[in-house]
């Protein structure tokens, strides 16, 4: 197979003549006019010497050119040209790239039909369309078969092979193969369903943010801040929507609700449509452009998405995702890769979904159903399934993948448990507000030491059980003490906290209730303090004729200044964790629902990265901060260069030249 026919030379189809001509392939192109032609042919050499110019291209453009011929397909009366008829006659395989119209596609698969060799596999690069029905204006349905590129074809790795109702597994196995040829990352969609599998997944994301807007429960700039920082996606849906196209999902919407698919349409995306308010290309869409046709990245504030659950709109793309793997359309590595290459999220849908934890999906599908009432929202019975089953995810350590078994060791006032990479430390003594006893000291100290020699462990995150993260020191213990003693005491405290400040792996402390006193202390030693709600904290001992022992005077001014830490000791007053926010004494608060969630976000973000510069760059931190800057200037230094003695360096510019995410091992 050497000659390959694209049919329609707009963006997508002369990126995908390119594409072609660049893998070696001899590549007519085709269209109604010389002009337009001419047009195509200046695109691709634009395109061709820039990714000469970066290194991409192992021939000179001159070269890959030389493959590109084109030829006019329509006469002046609106008849197939005899020039395309030979054309045709020669092809191994076609690829049409024309107008998302039935009609126009039918129209030519029909004449391509007629005219191509037997052999010759018919691709349609239909982004909405059914195969199934295009396929039906020709004789050899069973070499029909969908070959759906991303814009712009020669950047985006990802093409979706779709399977019309008769096409044949050999014609898929070559379609696919000539995906790999053209450098490209194939996934297969093994039924004609509308929109596949980017298209659906992405429906169901857009859609969801846009009613939570249209129903007036977060702002454009707050679901998108949400999505952008909380999931690490690189645009919010409201972004992403103007820099395609408004009208592009408005239609694509429209062909997909025409033949199944069960929705309800936002309103606000028919609005934005009738209003020709479609996004950068007419300078104004949710946001506004310098210009039409200017792109200029929205104003998206990190903080203005903080009370905006993502789960909430990422659900109904995990429930989709789900009914696509339990009808067998996709497999789950292909859903996965979809997402990753189509749309450019760091993680799968279906990795997200074992992240959040199965369990909390379902919730969240019955929380939008019993809001609307609307049948879309029910969860897939394979997420029931799986609840019922126990696989969670990463939590139970088996959920749409497997993550190893979840240990759990009891101690006499401590719960660990290890889910690699994270290992959770639950302070255990509910009854007693998880209050710090003398053994909890040495039991928080023996494990410390265990969790830092085990290399799953990346990530360490502390919480309690019950309604307190840890109400203090047990003050019973204080009876009777001598002053030798409680300063020993002190000592014993303040040690274990200086052991977690400077622990060689991040440590995140969980606030889900009153964090009062010593409890407080413990958490202001670890890297990241994230709090429910509902939690209170403050620094009481004076209320009981002492002060804090275990370091509260003095990481508590370095962490919200000199007069406000007075205020808190001196008064030794409770305050609320939006309170504490505010002063810098938390970094994030959370729903109580949410916060175990979002702890194991934020950990699995931290896990990914390289352990030893992680380490590296805590230690210039915490010990800079303790001395001049000079001296913090030198330690930064000499840990910058002693980091390039690393594995882990050596990895990551690797994979930042190989344009793939890189797998770092702490060495």
């Amino acid at each position: 197979m050497r000659k390959i026919t694209v049919v329609g030379a707009g963006t997508m189809g002369h990126g995908i003549a390119e594409v072609a001509a660049i893998a070696g392939y001899e590549v007519w192109l085709a269209d109604i006019s010389e002009d337009i032609l001419r047009n195509a042919l200046k695109r691709i050499r634009w395109s061709l010497d820039k990714l000469y110019e970066k290194g991409q291209l192992r021939e000179h453009p001159d070269k890959i050119m030389e493959r590109i011929k084109t030829v006019v397909s329509i006469d002046k009366n609106g008849n197939y040209t005899e020039d395309f008829a030979r054309v045709l006659s020669e092809t191994n395989f076609m690829i049409e790239a024309i107008p998302e119209k039935l009609e126009l596609k039918q129209q030519l698969f029909r004449f391509a039909d007629e005219k191509a060799p037997d052999h010759a596999i018919l691709a349609t690069n239909t982004s909405s369309l059914p195969i199934t029905e295009i396929a039906a204006a020709t004789k050899r349905p069973e070499r029909v078969v969908g070959m759906h590129f991303f814009n712009p074809p020669p950047l985006m790795p990802l093409v979706e092979v779709i399977k019309g109702e008769k096409t044949s597994d050999e014609t898929v196995r070559v379609t696919v193969e000539l995906a790999k040829r053209f450098g490209k990352q194939p996934v297969v969609v093994n039924k004609d369903v509308p929109g596949f599998i980017v298209n659906r997944i992405l429906a169901r994301v857009l859609n969801e943010a846009c009613h939570m807007v249209a129903r007036g429960e977060a702002s454009v700039v707050e679901v998108d801040s949400a999505l952008k920082y909380k999931l690490g996606l690189p645009m919010g849906a409201f972004e992403l929507a103007d820099y395609s196209g408004i009208d592009v999902f408005y239609y694509v919407f429209q062909a997909m609700a025409q033949r199944g698919f069960r929705a309800h349409p936002c309103p606000l995306f028919k609005e934005k449509f009738e209003k020709g308010e479609l996004g950068v290309k007419t300078g104004k869409g949710f946001y506004e452009y310098p210009v039409p046709g200017k792109y200029q990245r929205p104003n998206i504030p990190k903080e203005a998405g903080e009370k905006v659950d993502p789960l909430l709109i990422l659900a109904p793309g995990i429930n989709e995702a789900a009914y696509l793997l339990r009808e067998g359309i996709a497999t789950r590595d292909d859903i996965d890769k979809a997402v990753k290459l189509g749309l450019g999220y760091p993680k799968g849908i279906l990795e997200y979904a074992d992240e959040f934890g199965i369990d909390k999906v379902v919730e969240a599908l019955e929380k939008l159903k019993q809001k609307t009432g609307w049948e879309e929202y029910e969860p897939d019975p394979l997420l029931k399934q799986m609840v019922q089953d126990g696989r969670l995810g990463v939590k139970t350590g088996k959920g749409f993948y497997e993550y190893g078994a979840v240990e759990q060791r009891q101690k006499k006032t401590l719960l660990i448990r290890i889910e690699p990479p994270i290992a959770w430390i639950v302070l255990n003594r509910p009854s007693k507000l998880n209050a710090i006893s003398p053994e909890m000291l040495r039991e928080l100290g023996e494990t410390l030491d265990e969790l830092e020699e085990d290399e799953r462990i990346r990530v360490v995150v502390l919480t309690g059980s019950g309604r307190a993260f840890s109400a203090g020191a047990d003050v019973t213990a204080f009876m009777g003490i001598s002053p030798v003693k409680a300063m020993m005491y002190s000592r014993r405290f303040q040690e274990i906290l200086f052991k977690l400040e400077y622990y060689t792996k991040p440590v995140i402390a969980a606030l889900n209730g009153y964090t009062l006193g010593g409890g407080l202390e413990l958490a202001m030693a670890a890297d990241f303090r994230i709090a429910s709600e509902t939690a209170m904290l403050g620094q009481p001992e004076i209320n009981l004729g002492f002060i804090p022992g275990a370091g509260g005077t003095q990481r508590l001014p370095r962490l919200i200044g000199r007069s406000r830490a007075k205020e808190l000791i001196y008064t030794g007053d409770m305050i609320p964790a939006n309170e504490a926010a505010k002063l810098g004494l938390v970094d994030r608060v959370v729903p109580p629902e949410r916060l175990e969630q979002e702890v194991r976000q934020l950990a699995l973000k931290l896990a990914e990265k390289p352990p030893l510069a992680v380490m590296a760059a805590k230690y210039a931190i915490q010990i800079g901060m303790e001395t001049n800057i000079w001296t913090g200037m030198a330690l930064e230094s000499s840990l910058f260069g002693l980091l390039f003695s690393t594995d882990d360096v050596v990895e990551g510019v690797t994979a930042f030249l190989e344009k793939r995410k890189p797998k770092f091992k702490g060495r």
